[in-house]
């Protein structure tokens, strides 16, 4: 029998104590005497949270699939259990073994937000692991990171030994054949990372130096180690249908944020979005074969005995087999009682007749994204949607008998002026008129609208990259004036608006976009009290804006400047594959208010084509 890390006492007095026990259905054990790579994969949120990732679940899958490696899990301990770890001096540990981390080979965190970053300093510190990369000895786990954020790893990259650039399936069994060869010689950690920095999307930011102009942008990044690349490539898995995908997810024995079997059926996206880092990272669009989908479905539905089924894109209605799929998830599995769940998809009658098939029309909701409220700024971000589109969509949902109706905005996107904020109060406005036109005695009771804004951030690798960001005193002006535009519509007691916080998005628009000086600053803010950013009730932003000061750092320089195209920016040494000629391109076509066609329509020269797979073989037109 496994003896827990943490004693009946303290687990009977923390909130939720199967966070930390595992034992979770389908949870791999392995024989430590029969081991050579002990890896702990870490999400750094709390356990329900963590739990839900596709990608850690997926990765877990393939490195346990080797009889050499074993590799565990560990989330960020909540703010409870942090309180008692810290006094009684408990090191973090892993859910399987329950042994320390600190006696792991690898710890890899997926660093898939912004406001995660200090819970990564957490689980180091907890871990009994030195923060700071350059203070790590020989004993010390090599800690890596991983995920969407990484296309920018500068503002923690003084906390990582190395970055993987890109899709974990493509190189990580090199890197471990690799570590297990450079132990068994007796290799330093050093010299492993310099092997492991030869190797295609790997990063190791002790092998570069940064240089910075009076002005404070970068005046040069330069490599100081002959190992490291001048570029470094993100990771590609072509091949959907090869590739590792789990049969046997994981399970908790709690309520996890998405409770259900996930099936991904395409990686990337054809859209464009101009706001949109995933959109262009993860391109090109390559879809996974109809028969791998129906036996994955069988296989994870039997092995985990969820009741519901969820399909993952980024744009379900690309997906070529999209129809085939659905109909054969309906015939198969709902009167099994399980749900299918349709995310991601554009409100169109095919789609409309698979939801009414799958959901309680009664109960549920109709998500649309129109992102601006006036046309003229949804061509601006390339969003592809008319109104005209819109409100067929609306009428023919509430014509199927739906009367509840989710809207998503943006407010601060670049050129945004008075008219495309009030555009948001207006075609939501316009969208329950369209309910009303229809015969009282045939409604379904009350229309319900919620509209929701968040703050645009400029990520990375999209053409909004230059992009200067509204400060928090302009985004609250802009809300501000959004809610006095509600309040004059017609349909005001039908629509309901809610806001994020604008504080949060102006930091997380500091480290999308930061360079390495930033890490002291995550530093000191996380020493004074900062953890769990992202959840509101635990945000400090006081902390934060004291932490920017005490370093003499202007959060503006990073937010609300405009950069000029000849700027060296902090990212620049990763090859994401669109090139920044498109990403400027684009960025012009947007000031223009141009649109530009999907990948299907016509081919955009973006720069995925190198990866030599997906969209860009099929045959289409150029622009």
């Amino acid at each position: 029998m496994r003896k827990l890390a943490l004693n009946d006492e303290i687990l009977l007095t923390i909130e939720k104590p199967a966070r930390y026990i595992g034992n979770e259905i389908n949870m791999v054990k392995k024989d430590l005497n029969n081991i050579d790579i002990r890896f702990c994969m870490c999400f750094p949120d709390v356990y329900e949270i963590g739990m839900s990732h596709l990608g850690i679940q997926i990765l877990y899958d393939m490195f346990n699939r080797r009889e050499d490696t074993y590799c565990e899990r560990v989330y960020s301990p909540w703010v409870d259990l942090d309180k008692i770890m810290r006094e009684k001096q408990i090191p973090l540990f892993a859910l399987e073994s329950q042994e320390p981390i600190k006696n792991f080979d690898f710890l890899g965190f997926t660093v898939q937000y912004e406001m995660c970053y200090t819970n990564i300093l957490q689980v180091l510190e907890l871990s009994q692991i030195p923060i700071y990369a350059k203070d790590r000895t020989e004993d010390d786990p090599i800690v890596l990171g991983g995920g969407p954020c990484t296309y920018n790893p500068e503002p923690i990259a003084d906390f990582f030994d190395f970055f993987y650039i890109g899709e974990g399936e493509t190189v990580y069994n090199e890197i471990l054949d690799l570590y297990k060869e450079n132990k068994l010689k007796g290799g330093t950690k050093k010299e492993f990372l310099e092997k492991a920095a030869e190797i295609e999307g790997v990063y190791v930011p002790a092998f570069y130096d940064v240089e910075y102009n009076p002005d404070r942008t970068i005046k040069s990044f330069t490599k100081k180690n002959a190992h490291g690349k001048d570029a470094i490539k993100k990771q590609v898995e072509i091949s959907m249908n090869e590739t590792y995908y789990p049969k046997k997810p994981l399970v908790p024995y709690i309520k996890a944020t998405q409770d259900r079997v996930v099936l991904e059926i395409q990686r990337g996206c054809i859209r464009g979005c101009r706001f949109c880092q995933a959109g262009m990272v993860y391109r090109p669009i390559r879809e996974r074969n109809l028969e791998f989908l129906k036996e994955y479905a069988y296989e994870m539905l039997k092995n985990t005995g969820h009741e519901e089924i969820s399909l993952s894109s980024l744009s379900s209605s690309d997906y070529s087999s999209l129809q085939e799929l659905v109909y054969f998830l309906i015939d198969e599995f709902s009167s099994k009682g399980v749900n299918i769940s349709l995310p991601s998809l554009r409100i169109d009658a095919f789609a409309l007749d698979v939801m009414s098939k799958v959901q309680d029309v009664r109960k549920s909701s109709l998500t649309f994204a129109p992102e601006a409220g006036s046309q003229r700024l949804r061509d601006v971000i390339n969003k592809g949607l008319t109104e005209e589109s819109i409100l067929k969509g609306a009428m023919d949902a509430f014509n199927s008998g739906w009367n509840r109706v989710k809207l998503y905005f943006m407010l601060g996107l670049p050129s945004e002026n008075n008219e495309d904020i009030e555009g948001i109060a207006v075609l939501s406005d316009k969208i329950a008129r369209e309910y009303y036109t229809i015969p009282k005695d045939q409604r379904n009771g009350k229309v319900s609208i919620v509209s929701s804004t968040s703050f645009f951030v400029p990520k990375p690798f999209t053409p909004f990259q230059w992009s200067r960001m509204n400060t928090a005193e302009e985004y609250l002006e802009k809300q501000h004036f959004l809610r006095t535009k509600f309040n004059e519509q017609l349909n005001r007691k039908s629509i309901k608006y809610n806001w994020h916080e604008a504080e949060l998005s102006v930091l997380e628009g500091v480290f999308a976009r930061g360079d390495r000086r930033i890490s002291k600053v995550i530093y000191d803010a996380y020493k004074a009290g900062c953890l769990y950013d992202s959840w509101s009730e635990h945000f400090k932003y006081e902390l934060w804006e004291k932490a920017f000061e005490d370093n003499q750092i202007d959060m503006a320089f990073y937010t609300s400047r405009e950069r000029v195209k000849e700027e060296i920016l902090p990212w620049d040494f990763i090859d994401a594959g669109v090139t920044k000629d498109f990403l400027w391109r684009e960025y012009d076509r947007a000031m223009n208010a141009k649109v530009t066609p999907n990948c299907r329509m016509a081919c955009t020269n973006c720069g995925a084509k190198v990866f030599e797979g997906g969209v860009c073989f099929e045959e289409r037109g150029q622009v």
